[in-house]
């Protein structure tokens, strides 16, 4: 069977997926113009149109519809296919996708422990702010927060953290509204969640900043009250260098988990990592 060009059918398969072309370039890594190239290729080579063009987008045509669920299944499938060649022609390589304020505060401390477990063993992370599709992105396991699926390796609460020098005029939930209240961006809504349960009527006031880690350095400097993460404060907790003023905890509906596209083989480098990273979280650092 002669197959029309691997490239085309990606290009018209992520853009169905995604529902537009600048979206399947960014994935794809090309510009929208070749993915634009590809689907018109691909469309003369079959001799039917995939997409409908319109003035506010393109929109699938009866044809591209029905062909799009078993052609991403097709690609799903070879995609994992891809990650165990690398997996196992590789297999001292693990590479992991991790949320930046995660890589930064959680996995970067226990590198240095990661390494000495297992010697020879090669670690490469990359920070992002989504989780990617590991049946389409070359990784072998993500750490991010969520609520289902994977490998739990910590819990989610979160409660407010400052410096030392800072606890001492915080000696209860009411003295948080003469402090600033530092958050993150992403995380904007911490505080409310928090002080549902511990201060009702608090209206917390503070910078914002758009990186979690930042926010925990700025804690650290003595520049306000963060409403942290437990996980990614527990090094700062044990050195002392932040503080919990308060007693009151909030457990989140979610955990740090680890993904995978499938559960590693036992004895691998990722099955071997993982464990490793749980049993970690577990009995902290």
């Amino acid at each position: 069977m002669r197959l029309p060009a691997l490239n085309a059918l990606r290009a018209f398969e992520a853009a169905a997926r995604l529902g537009g072309f600048a979206a399947a370039a960014e994935e794809l890594g090309v510009t929208p113009g070749a993915v634009t190239a590809h689907i018109k290729g691909l469309e003369a080579d079959l001799g039917a149109s995939l997409f409908e063009r319109q003035a506010k987008g393109v929109q699938l045509t009866a044809l591209g519809a029905r062909c799009l669920p078993a052609l991403s299944e097709a690609f799903d499938s070879l995609g994992v296919v891809v990650q165990t060649l690398r997996a196992e022609a590789a297999p001292q390589v693990v590479q992991i996708a991790a949320l930046p304020a995660v890589a930064q505060l959680w996995l970067s401390p226990r590198l240095p422990g990661l390494r000495a477990a297992f010697p020879g063993l090669s670690v490469s992370i990359t920070a992002m702010e989504r989780p990617p599709n590991l049946k389409r992105a070359p990784y072998d396991m993500t750490l991010f927060y969520g609520s289902a699926g994977g490998v739990v390796v910590a819990r989610d609460e979160i409660f407010p953290v400052c410096a030392p020098s800072l606890a001492g005029h915080i000696r209860a939930a009411s003295d948080l509204s003469s402090v600033p209240c530092l958050s993150d961006a992403v995380w904007s809504r911490d505080w409310q969640i928090w002080a549902a349960k511990h201060a009702p009527g608090l209206v917390p006031r503070g910078p914002v900043h758009s990186l979690f880690a930042l926010a925990v350095e700025e804690a650290v400097n003595g520049a306000g009250v963060l409403m942290a993460h437990g996980a990614l404060v527990e090094r700062h907790l044990d050195s002392g260098a932040l503080v919990a003023p308060l007693p009151g905890r909030v457990r989140l509906d979610r955990d740090l988990r680890l993904g995978f596209a499938r559960p590693p083989r036992p004895g691998s480098a990722v099955a071997r990592v993982a464990d490793w990273l749980r049993s970690s979280g577990e009995g902290g650092l």
